[in-house]
């Protein structure tokens, strides 16, 4: 498959997920599961001889900086039922599509004029040739994908249960809630019973 075709795969997941969605396990892993199949279809071997191990940590870095940046833009809230709902906003969507956009280029680049320019960086720099970049770039996007995942599955687990029926409430006890409608309007509640009905303010 083109590969193209593939990066093109990976930017519609992400305008896929500008609309609103339920944070269930098959939306969280569907853009990893993404990642994975292209790591399968591209990376036949890692390289470790001369500087290529280095290019592996550095491109893994950016990967997991860029996931973790989009995992704390993508916008959550409760939902009536108390699950999580989570939707890309722009800065979260910018992330994923910059990285793809890296990769595409780079392979443009590679594969036309910049070819013996990077032939020659990669001599300078002690890496090992055309396999050692393939290797760095699809671990910079795994580790992009399963940051991403693994920040925002947190943040679902990790947000306040709202009460249901109330959009993203923190589910506050409703003697707290009575007591602080008194307070707003100047004087304290006074309660004749335990009841929080019977509250008078």
């Amino acid at each position: 498959m083109n590969i193209y075709l593939i990066n093109s795969l990976f930017v519609l997941l992400v305008v896929r997920q500008i609309r609103e969605h339920q944070l269930d396990p098959r939306a969280l892993a569907i853009p990893v599961l993404a990642v994975a199949a292209a790591a399968v279809m591209f990376l036949h071997s890692v390289p470790g001889g001369g500087s290529d191990i280095a290019l592996d940590l550095l491109c893994v870095s950016a990967g997991a900086a860029m996931g973790a940046i989009g995992g704390l833009a993508t916008r959550l809230r409760r939902g009536a039922d108390g699950r999580p709902l989570g939707r890309t906003g722009v800065l979260a969507a910018g992330m994923w599509i910059a990285g793809v956009g890296v990769r595409m280029v780079f392979y443009f680049a590679a594969t036309h004029d910049a070819g013996p320019a990077i032939a020659r960086f990669s001599i300078a720099h002690h890496i090992t040739g055309p396999a050692a970049w393939t290797a760095a770039l699809v671990m910079m996007a795994l580790a992009d994908a399963l940051t991403r995942l693994a920040v925002v599955y947190l943040r679902g687990r990790g947000s306040p249960r709202g009460h249901p029926g109330h959009h993203g409430s923190l589910g506050r006890n409703p003697k707290e809630v009575a007591a602080g409608v008194g307070l707003r309007q100047g004087r304290p509640c006074s309660r004749t019973s335990s009841s929080p009905r019977s509250a008078r303010c």
